[in-house]
């Protein structure tokens, strides 16, 4: 994902859905941090579900952890897919 236009929309999004204040600079560390790795290993999914977690400082229970790594698991989401997602989700 490139184009500050795209990180400045899903940093307003992820704020208004959070209503919590998060910073550019926040998102892009994490947004850095996502490999395609990251969707193979349920380890690291975990580990950037609790980083958004606390960025967002939104707490999520290990049953909604669960449920956010089997369906990303079923799905098969890759990096494109998940570009795709966050598209999909300034349009609303």
């Amino acid at each position: 994902m490139s184009g500050k236009n795209l990180s400045k929309d899903v940093l307003n999004v992820v704020q208004k859905k959070t209503g919590k204040p998060i910073s550019e600079k926040q998102v892009q560390k994490l947004a850095g941090s996502v490999t395609a790795r990251t969707f193979q290993s349920e380890a690291e999914l975990r580990r950037l579900i609790k980083q958004v977690s606390a960025v967002a400082n939104v707490p999520v229970s290990e049953d909604t952890v669960n449920d956010i790594v089997n369906a990303v698991r079923k799905s098969g989401m890759n990096m494109e897919q998940l570009e795709s997602l966050i598209r999909t989700m300034i349009r609303r």
